[in-house]
């Protein structure tokens, strides 16, 4: 007797539960729970500031220059689909343009990012003056660009300081700016500004490698280059990922700072894409700039794809 009550007991408890279940999924099913309905139109309202300035300042204008470039003039809204392209890759500016700037960026993101991967490891290490060493490439971070300009210009100036170094060795002046030497000044400058960025980041990624696989690998005798190769370079594929990008993004923002050094027209090796489009668009022409926009975008999602899938295939075994 006692056994059966039991069991009944159970049983009704049992039935209690399912239905509570079933209750609970047909609510979250139906959303008519109150508390997530109110707690979704919370997110929807913290979300809509952002969504909507994404829309109106990034997505439309996209859409607006995609719309520019298959028309032959905002007048006559004429289609002539891929004729603005073609005008574009065969103008003489534009081809120059791109070579500067395929040249510039091939050579200074690699720069960038193998100097501050190395200075992030020497500063790993135990040196002398670290503090005032690190505060030597994180200086021009600090520094307003026009200030940066004005400090390459005395530098590299005609009559500037490295021609006065030069002349005490009594070498002839060269014309840093006017001359196929004019994009090495603009590499250095652009590692000077970037290098304490990226150095901070590497330098991060260091500390989050766990010291106990370091450990375990010193203590099976690997050499100090297959530690690097093999662990810490694979546990820091997500953050020269990430410097690459930024790098590669910093060196189409030189713009800036060869603008305010030469101006509209510089030196024939200083005379990049950002040059090209702002003379295109003082000149109205929105067709021939959107096409060039276009075509930049296009190979900065394939080179940015490539990236990322380099580093899904050497980091994908170390990523918890």
């Amino acid at each position: 007797m006692h056994v059966s009550k039991s069991r009944e007991k159970r049983k009704a408890l049992q039935q209690e539960n399912d239905g509570a279940k079933k209750s609970v999924k047909k609510i979250e099913k139906t959303g008519s729970n109150p508390r997530t309905r109110r707690g979704k139109w919370i997110s929807a309202g913290y979300l809509f500031p952002s969504a909507a300035g994404v829309l109106l300042f990034f997505v439309l204008p996209f859409l607006i220059v995609i719309y520019y470039s298959v028309v032959d003039n905002p007048i006559s809204h004429q289609f002539v689909f891929l004729d603005n392209f073609v005008m574009v890759f065969q103008n003489a500016a534009f081809q120059q343009a791109a070579k500067n700037t395929l040249t510039f960026s091939a050579s200074a993101v690699p720069l960038a990012v193998v100097l501050s991967l190395l200075l992030a490891m020497m500063l790993e290490s135990k040196i002398p003056f670290k503090s005032q060493f690190r505060t030597f490439f994180l200086s021009p971070m600090m520094v307003p660009i026009a200030s940066v300009v004005l400090i390459w210009q005395v530098l590299f100036h005609y009559n500037g300081m490295m021609n006065e170094i030069l002349a005490f060795f009594h070498a002839d002046k060269v014309d840093w700016l006017n001359s196929p030497y004019a994009q090495v000044v603009i590499i250095i400058l652009f590692l000077w500004k970037n290098l304490g960025y990226n150095m901070i980041l590497f330098m991060s990624a260091l500390s989050s490698i766990p010291k106990d696989i370091i450990e375990v690998a010193v203590l099976e005798s690997a050499s100090s280059f297959q530690i690097f190769w093999r662990i810490k370079l694979r546990y820091m594929s997500s953050t020269i990922l990430f410097v690459t990008i930024m790098s590669l993004i910093n060196s189409f923002k030189v713009f800036r700072e060869i603008y305010l050094l030469k101006g509209e027209y510089p030196y024939d090796t200083m005379y990049m894409l950002q040059h090209f489009m702002n003379n295109t668009f003082s000149r109205l022409d929105y067709q021939k700039m959107s096409a060039a926009a276009i075509m930049m975008a296009i190979v900065m999602v394939v080179i940015i794809g490539i990236l990322f899938l380099t580093e899904n295939h050497f980091g994908k075994d170390v990523e918890g």
